[in-house]
């Protein structure tokens, strides 16, 4: 199954995208890493990533309507966007932002729970969990696990359908959410939807290598997040941190991996996917082979964004379809 053949580059926006990227770090194609993580750096990293890729005005037309609410976080309330579409409403999602624990939000991730809204046909919570480094490992976690826990009894008074979504950082959580709830015995899952996670920690595949510099999310930009999210370099073979080291993959919620080629993160799709199937968990993968890490925020501008939100919106739809009972 492996991603490192064939293609040789990148697809052409992406490779606009990183010639302005090696342009603005004047042409350093390690991309840039804070040296001082102060309020102030923080703040502006966050201010950047928050910019979402396509009008939020314009994204709003593709649903009913959506709405700011409180959820139970791991440590008091959180703030969420909950996206309802319109027509019958089929099922419940977790969707989960990446931005390696550091950064993203709401509002970056606006327009794709717009579409995964509309196009799945379910009500899309998009979660505001804890960030660090303020905000350390495991408080991602907790928080995520506990609007999970409220939205599933939400779910229920409905009957609907319940599955987990996110995107890098956001895979890693929505995997652990997976297995957790697995673990805990409830609640059930119809689905989860991993946009190239980040799910191996210690265990470091050959994309890693391969793609370790030039495609805007390096190796030493992952060690940058770790540092930042976790508190001891023990934790990266915490099972509670990274998927892989978890004791068994069986009967999991049937997932959908989707990576991008030119990504360190590749390998680690991969290699979890494998470790779902050998254990019978009925799972899908696709590789976008001309894509780059975060592909998914470029939906307004590349083809395989789009495309990746209507594999996810397809995929929930059949397995909320398919869902027993």
């Amino acid at each position: 199954m492996s991603s490192l053949q064939s293609v040789t580059r990148p697809s052409f926006p992406y490779r606009v995208f990183l010639s302005f990227l090696e342009r603005a770090e004047g042409g350093r194609k390690r991309g840039p890493i804070p040296v001082e993580v102060s309020p102030h750096v923080l703040a502006q990293l966050r201010k950047i990533t928050g910019t979402p890729s396509f009008p939020t005005m314009l994204s709003d037309l593709q649903i009913r309507d959506w709405s700011e609410i409180l959820v139970p976080g791991g440590d008091g309330p959180r703030p969420a966007r909950l996206y309802r579409p319109r027509g019958k409403v089929r099922g419940v999602v977790l969707f989960l932002h990446g931005g390696g624990f550091v950064h993203c939000d709401l509002v970056s991730h606006h327009g794709i729970c717009c579409r995964l809204a509309r196009q799945s046909g379910a009500m899309v919570l998009s979660l505001d969990y804890r960030l660090a480094p303020e905000n350390r490992f495991p408080a991602a976690v907790e928080d995520a696990w506990a609007a999970l826990l409220w939205l599933a009894e939400q779910a229920k008074q409905y009957h609907l359908p319940i599955a987990v979504a996110g995107d890098s950082a956001g895979g890693n959580l929505s995997a652990l959410m997976a297995l957790r709830a697995r673990d805990e015995g409830w609640p059930h899952l119809a689905a989860q939807v991993l946009f190239y996670p980040a799910v191996s920690g210690a265990r470091a595949p050959l994309s890693r290598l391969a793609y370790a510099d030039g495609f805007m999310l390096t190796q030493r930009l992952l060690e940058w997040y770790g540092n930042q999210y976790l508190n001891d370099v023990m934790e990266l073979t915490d099972p509670g941190f990274a998927p892989v080291f978890a004791q068994h993959f069986d009967h999991l919620a049937p997932a959908l991996i989707m990576t991008a080629k030119f990504d360190p993160l590749c390998g680690e799709g991969e290699m979890y996917c494998e470790l779902l199937r050998e254990a019978g968990t009925p799972v899908e993968y696709r590789c976008f082979r001309h894509a780059i890490h975060g592909f998914l925020n470029a939906y307004a501008l590349t083809v395989d964004g789009r495309r990746a939100i209507r594999l996810a919106a397809s995929f929930l739809k059949r397995e909320f379809v398919e869902l027993p009972g």
